[in-house]
């Protein structure tokens, strides 16, 4: 399955066309295209079979800032290879263009994307997708060639220009002459890399998937796990970055699932080491690692995953997960069952800015200074970074591993179709906002109330209104409940024996008991149909600074200065790392 990629087409947010690139074959036009693609109903697939063609065509699309990007090919191709190869191409657009990626920058920059489009596939095969590689091939003007622009003497501008370049990467005077013949030809990294400030930072995000049963139990629960590495260093180093998890470096492998690498990670010492990953980086921010992670535990008590130990307290029980945030929404309540309420319970060690919980229980380490030299703390210049060189792990900052911050907590409510509207909004913090038109209600409870002391629980109550039937449009035709408009039959004499009165009291009594069940059955409807305006689940979105759910940390960031070359003794660089969670809407409650 050799198959190859015959054109590329951009389109705006209007679906204008803004771009087409041809490498082989007669691929369909973009007015062709256009129309048969938005012919199939949202959402589209990501892969299209297009028959009615001649040829038929295969369609592979991505949306991306609201810009349409489509691939066609008649061949037979590996799907996955055409859909990464789009998402390689959003990437080398905003390293060359900048992000956001809009409409105005690729119209003004043609010329620049003309030639990454050429260099990253060449008739059609995939050729060169890495974006420091790319900066070596295609010609960019900086802003020193926009300057020198004017003078027109020979060889002037270019004097000029490495003369500046010279003087910028002397400013560093422990670094020494690089040897660009002597190093390896790296895809990945550009030659003669040099940087008066050399930095390493790597940023550990995961994004949360959980589905939580109406009893409480957690059906599925996922960690989606991104290593993201910042490699400003001159020369070619060799880093080397050390992982661990709650259970052991030598349990990392059954914890981190379907692992996959940058090119530039070495899978022979990964596969003889696990937790080591041995690689000579990129020049500049790059994702190293991709993993997945099965937050529920096993049912075994003695080998949890996620039992609590070092690396974020993972899990604790096999009946819950240890989350920021626990919601519980309980429905029909009030006496038509017409309120339902929604609480949230922030976890404890989110709560106070001040909090210090010690390095034994949360369990991330501070960055080693093995191989690559010290630094300044992380943790004590820059709040928010945890385990800096040098750092404590007790350090009191807001956002670090000690001291982890809840932000942006976000509750997200859908309702039936048959909800008219919500009478009542009662937040005991925060802003609750309705909108009919999307039928859900969104609750967003600000920071500063999540970080206050004293402060756990959150309130939402709300009241439902559904449509009216015809039963209640006709008690509505009567708003001062005087009874006008309606007949009472009433026969009976106005005197009479004492046999008449007491069969005039049994028939009121009768009917008052049948008044009385009358409205017990009106109650009983209206609970029955307000249950059916009852919302089923809600979902939480919130970003936490400081804990991963995994307990996955980095034990240590060095630099082999054996295998390394350009890079002084003296050089030590600045070294970080950072951990994020992300839930967007990701934490969903059944109800």
């Amino acid at each position: 399955m050799n198959g190859t990629i015959e054109a590329i087409y951009i389109f705006d947010e209007h679906n204008n066309p803004i771009l087409s690139h041809t490498y082989a074959a007669r691929p369909l036009p973009s007015s062709t295209l256009l129309p048969l693609y938005l012919d199939h109903p949202s959402p589209r697939p990501n892969l299209i079979y297009l028959s009615s063609t001649n040829p038929p065509t295969l369609v592979f699309s991505l949306v991306h800032a609201n810009l349409l990007y489509l691939l066609t090919t008649t061949s037979e191709i590996e799907p996955m290879v055409c859909l990464e190869f789009l998402h390689r191409l959003v990437d080398i657009f905003e390293e060359f263009l900048g992000s956001p990626l809009l409409a105005h920058k690729i119209e003004s920059n043609y010329h620049i994307l003309a030639q990454l489009l050429t260099e990253a596939c060449d008739a059609g095969t995939i050729s060169t997708t890495e974006p420091n590689a790319l900066r070596d091939l295609v010609e960019v003007e900086g802003w020193m060639n926009k300057l020198l622009g004017s003078i027109s003497l020979p060889g002037a501008k270019q004097n000029l220009v490495s003369s500046f370049q010279n003087s910028t990467t002397s400013l560093s005077g422990n670094s020494p002459a690089l040897v660009p013949t002597n190093a390896p030809a790296l895809p990945w990294r550009r030659a003669n890399v040099r940087h008066t400030s050399n930095e390493m930072y790597a940023d550990v995000i995961e994004t949360l998937s959980i589905t939580v049963a109406p009893s409480g139990r957690p059906i599925a629960a996922f960690a989606n796990g991104t290593i993201a590495f910042t490699a400003k260093v001159s020369g070619v180093p060799d880093i080397l970055v050390s992982l661990s998890c709650p259970t052991g470096r030598q349990n990392l492998r059954d914890v981190m699932d379907l692992p996959v690498f940058h090119p530039c990670v070495r899978l022979q010492r990964w596969r003889d080491r696990p937790g080591e990953l041995s690689f000579i980086p990129p020049d500049g921010r790059f994702v190293l690692a991709g993993y997945e992670v099965d937050l529920l535990p096993f049912p075994s008590t003695g080998s949890d995953k996620g039992s609590s130990g070092s690396g974020g307290g993972g899990l604790g029980s096999t009946n819950s997960l240890k989350l920021p945030v626990n919601v519980e929404v309980k429905t029909s309540l009030g006496t038509t069952g017409a309120d339902f309420e929604v609480r949230v319970h922030v976890n404890k060690i989110f709560r106070w800015a001040g909090t210090t919980i010690s390095s034994s229980s949360r369990g991330v380490g501070s960055i080693s200074n093995s191989g690559g030299g010290g630094g300044p703390g992380l943790g004590s210049s820059r709040p928010g970074l945890g385990g800096g060189i040098g750092s404590s792990s007790s350090s009191s900052y807001l956002g670090t591993p000690s001291n982890p911050s809840l932000e942006d907590l976000t509750v997200t409510i859908p309702l039936p179709a048959d909800v008219r509207n919500l009478s009542d909004i009662r937040p005991s913090k925060g802003d609750a906002m309705y909108s009919p038109g999307d039928r859900f209600l969104e609750w967003n409870v600000p920071t500063k109330d999540l970080a206050a002391p004293g402060t756990s629980y959150f309130g939402l109550k709300c009241t439902v209104v559904g449509y009216v039937d015809d039963d209640d449009e006709d008690e509505e035709d009567d708003p001062t409940g005087f009874g006008f408009g309606k007949e009472y039959p009433y026969n009976e004499p106005y005197q009479g024996s004492s046999g008449s009165t007491s069969k005039s009291k049994t028939t009121k009594s009768r009917r008052e008991k049948a008044a009385v069940a009358t409205d017990a059955e009106k109650d009983a409807k209206k609970i029955a149909q307000n249950k059916m305006l009852m919302p089923n689940s809600a979902s939480v979105s919130f970003a936490v600074k400081g804990w991963l759910p995994s307990g996955i940390k980095v034990d240590s960031i060095s630099i082999d200065p054996r295998r390394s070359k350009g890079l002084g003794e003296s050089v030590k660089p600045y070294k970080g790392v950072k951990y994020l969670t992300i839930s967007k809407g990701g934490v969903e409650i059944r109800c």
